[in-house]
């Protein structure tokens, strides 16, 4: 298969705070000789940075030199800038749709240093304070990082501090699409041409360094904070992601779109010996393109209970225009084939087959691609575990059963996350765990066949098997006896052997003639542990009853006993709410005595509390009254207790009366409490409602006039009922709306009074004048006025008199421009218009109206405005 893999590798660093535009470095050396019994090193610290950031690299940077040992600090090592060059990648293969830019400045940090050789040897950090922002696989944090290098010690090999570091030589211009199969080499070479072995390992954070030239702190250094459970220090780009401990290749489906710390861990070997580990610390950039290729898994495996599959490609890129599928036999002969973007096919028999699949045949970004399917059905995965008590050694049992083949693999993982020699490849082995905990056991099992299959279980490893116990002290009475209840996993059996029996399980039966302590010991698979129940032995029962007690009738009260006995019965129980409780609330509607028997096993005893009951004191505070406005109510209290109190007092005079004047200003309720000396120490209480009605507001109407014989319809407000003074000339004097008819005039005005009553049948008066002409029905306009604002004749006011309508009201002064209108009676001119007073001047008032009977009215004249 064609592999058109790109990986965008954006390497972490950040030497200031705001230092997010260094995207990574690593550290190498190489030996250039040694004098005088120090071994000198030509050291490299190379730093990539976004291009186009308008940052500057850090100029110096620190390197430190720690023993590698104990990790005291040797020395720190200010290293300038030595120089600095732009990569990008200019040219992108035409079958990646939608490829991201790749341009990185990249500067490099020079220096040597001599060492003398030490049994440990050394190591060389240099830290970032912080990590680029939007790390995928870490918390939700932003953290720094450290790199290193190590020169190795005398220890592992004499001739070991002559070494040249293994140098990674992958290429920093490569992208990663999302979602697609890729593979990137981290492979390294090694000019003493040891053997490297690779791995995935932990991301370092920093610990001091990186901001203004401070040194880096000291070793060893924590790891960053993956995000798990999806991502760890073993599976930095998902479980679909690995690397080969061989050749350092990463292959694998691309985890979604982001950026991923990738730390490599490159071991050097010589003469099967370690002598340093060397690391390449990358942030991954997983962009969002896609890749026109054939991509299956390498194989697939039909063997639990099914011939059938369902394969699509893998790439879903958009350039892919057509599938084409084939299925092979053994033999390499032809068995199916299928054009559409998805396969789907059972196969005839058992047997190992092949899938191949190629993409754009014939045309441009053609790929092909093949896959093993394994089909066996059958294969059950599957294994049993005995043992769970820590220190001691847990055996697993192999239980997978299957139709064709035979099993030849394990690979069994003990899910112990504090240990690395938690596997194993035996068919039947045990392990000994060193923590408590959960353990999640996975087993990978292989057969003759070529099937493959996992299967997890969880078991929980424990110190001491927990007991529970239904209670841990008992009491029973002399020749009584009592069953203990102990629960838990495992085998029971209790001591002491005295009057016990089934003594071996978790509730045997015991008769003990003294106090004796009973242990139960229970052992889970080799586990162990001891709970105990202490048995108290009585020959009678105690009880010390409370002294008689009096209550106000109809309360509650607690009855106490001080007992050693377990059981109880209070009589007589339909006045007591729990009778077998040891101290009951009882309600005593009159004086009652209550007895009780206190048992334990055969022995019991009894005694009496004699509750007497007391009535309340009388308090009746009188019936609800309502009142005036600003007016007193009388509050009657009756009782018959010795004293007495109302309450609230501040709007009350003679509150220390049961007849007080009460002067609420809105609507209270006033408490009357009484107390007597009769025994009940509680007080009665009564509450009175006193509702105070709101004012009364009386409205008669506004003045006004009319002529002889004009019907005048009165219009009184503010109550419920009304009575109008004198009666005179007047339909109905005791209703709100009369009709009043004068056939006389009265130019001086006639003087009307209403009373307005509300439903407590409190009143308040209003007041009306009318004056009665003997004209025709008229508007009376002035002849002049003076709007000088002297409070007199300021304003023009019109006088309708038996009038019942103005349709109009309006003044024009002499260039025939309007200044004026009004629909309303006694509703007049201020002289000014558009808001400026008019000068002195003669002006036109025009009116029209309808009279009281129905006729049209219309009139106009003249009048002066005088300044």
């Amino acid at each position: 298969m064609k592999q058109t893999v790109l990986i965008l590798a954006l390497i972490l660093s950040a030497f200031a705070a705001k230092a997010d535009h260094i995207t990574g470095g690593e550290m190498f050396y190489m030996f250039t000789g040694v004098s005088g019994g120090q071994y000198t090193y030509s050291v490299t610290l190379k730093l990539f940075m976004r291009c186009n950031s308008g940052r500057q690299f850090p100029d110096p940077a620190i390197i430190s030199v720690f023993d590698k040992g104990n990790g005291t600090r040797i020395r720190d090592i200010s290293v300038g800038l030595s120089s600095q060059e732009l990569i990008q990648l200019t040219s992108f293969d035409p079958c990646i749709s939608n490829p991201p830019a790749v341009c990185y400045e990249v500067a490099y940090y020079n220096f040597s240093v001599s060492l003398p050789a030490s049994l440990s040897g050394y190591t060389l950090a240099s830290q970032v304070n912080y990590r680029i922002r939007g790390i995928n696989n870490l918390d939700p944090v932003q953290v720094g990082a450290t790199y290193t290098c190590e020169i190795p010690g005398t220890a592992p090999l004499p001739d070991a501090p002559a070494n040249h570091s293994a140098m990674f030589t992958g290429s920093d211009l490569v992208v990663v699409c999302a979602g697609n199969y890729f593979s990137y080499s981290f492979a390294a070479d090694d000019a003493d041409n040891d053997d490297i072995r690779y791995s995935f390992c932990t991301a370092y954070v920093s610990t001091n360094g990186g901001i203004n030239g401070s040194p880096p702190g000291v070793p060893p250094y924590p790891s960053v904070p993956y995000f798990g459970p999806d991502y760890s220090q073993s599976t930095p780009l998902g479980s679909q992601v690995s690397i080969d401990p061989e050749t350092g290749l990463i292959t694998g489906i691309a985890p979604p779109g982001g950026i991923y710390v990738v730390t490599v861990c490159a071991e050097e070997i010589r003469n099967g010996v370690v002598i340093a580990t060397q690391r390449k610390d990358l942030q991954i950039n997983i962009a969002d393109c896609s890749v026109a290729a054939a991509v299956l898994d390498p194989d697939y495996m039909l063997c639990r209970d099914t011939r059938s599959i369902t394969l699509r490609n893998k790439s879903t890129s958009p350039l892919i225009i057509s599938h084409d599928w084939e299925v092979f036999n053994a033999a390499s002969s032809p068995l199916f084939t299928s054009t559409g973007p998805e396969l789907n096919y059972t196969f005839p028999a058992n047997g190992t087959y092949t899938v191949r699949l190629i993409v754009n045949r014939g045309q441009d970004c053609s790929d092909t691609t093949t896959a093993l399917v394994y089909v066996y059905p059958g294969l059950v995965p599957g294994f049993e575990s005995e043992g769970i008590c820590i220190t001691r050694p847990t055996l697993f049992t192999d239980r997978t059963t299957l139709l064709s083949g035979s099993v030849n693999s394990w690979k069994w993982d003990f899910g112990e996350p504090t240990a690395l020699d938690d596997v194993s490849t035996d068919r039947h082995p045990s392990y000994t765990y060193p923590v408590q905990g959960l353990k999640n056991i996975r087993l990978i099992v292989s057969t003759t066949d070529g099937c493959r299959d996992t299967v997890f279980n969880s078991i929980t490893i424990i110190d001491k098997p927990p007991i529970t116990l239904a209670f841990r002290d008992t009491l029973i009475c002399v020749n009584d006896a009592v069953q203990l209840q102990a629960a838990g996993t495992g085998d029971f059996s209790w001591s002491p052997p005295v009057n016990i029996s089934n003594a071996n399980t978790a509730t045997p039966t015991v008769s003990p003639v003294t106090t004796t302590m009973y242990y139960a010991d229970l052992d889970t698979e080799g586990c162990k542990n001891r709970d105990s129940v202490n048995v108290r032995v009585i020959s009678h029962v105690s009880l010390a009853v409370m002294a008689d007690t009096i209550i106000c009738s109809g309360d509650t009260v607690r009855l106490r006993v001080v007992s050693d006995g377990l059981q109880y019965a209070w009589t007589p129980a339909g006045q007591i709410m729990d009778p077998a409780a040891q101290n009951p609330l009882v309600v005593s509607p009159a004086s009652t005595p209550y007895q009780v028997t206190a048992t334990v096993g055969g022995c019991s005893t009894g005694g009496t509390i004699l509750v007497t009951c007391v009535p309340y004191p009388l308090a009746n505070a009188g019936a609800d009254t309502t009142i005036c406005y600003n007016t007193p109510a009388l509050l009657h209290g009756t009782t018959n207790g010795s004293s007495w109190q109302w309450s609230p007092a501040v709007t009350l005079l003679g509150a220390a009366t049961t007849h007080p004047l009460a002067y609420p200003a809105t609507t209270a309720s006033y408490i009357f409490t009484t107390f007597d000396t009769r025994g009940c120490p509680k007080p009665g209480r009564d509450t009175v409602m006193v509702t105070v009605l709101p004012k009364i507001i009386p409205f008669a109407g506004r003045d006004t006039a009319v002529v002889i014989n004009q019907p005048l319809q009165l219009h009184a407000s503010g109550g419920e009922r009304y009575r109008w003074f004198p009666p005179t000339d007047l339909s109905d004097a005791a209703i709100a709306d009369p009709v009043a008819l004068f056939n006389e005039p009265a130019g001086a005005g006639l003087r009307y009074n209403v009373r307005v009553y509300n439903q407590a049948g409190c009143y308040d008066s209003a007041f009306i004048t009318i004056k009665v002409f003997s004209t025709l029905p008229e508007v009376f306009v002035p002849t002049a006025f003076t709007p000088n604002n002297d409070g007199r004749n300021d304003r023009l006011i019109p006088v309708a008199v038996g009038i019942k309508q103005i349709d109009y009201f309006s003044i024009y002064n002499r260039w025939g421009q309007l200044v004026f209108t009004t629909t309303a009676n006694g509703h007049g001119w201020d002289g000014k218009i558009g808001g400026q007073p008019q000068p002195s001047n003669t002006f036109v008032w025009v009116v029209k109206a309808i009279d009281f009977n129905g006729t049209p009215y219309f009139r106009k004249g003249t009048f002066v405005l005088i300044r």
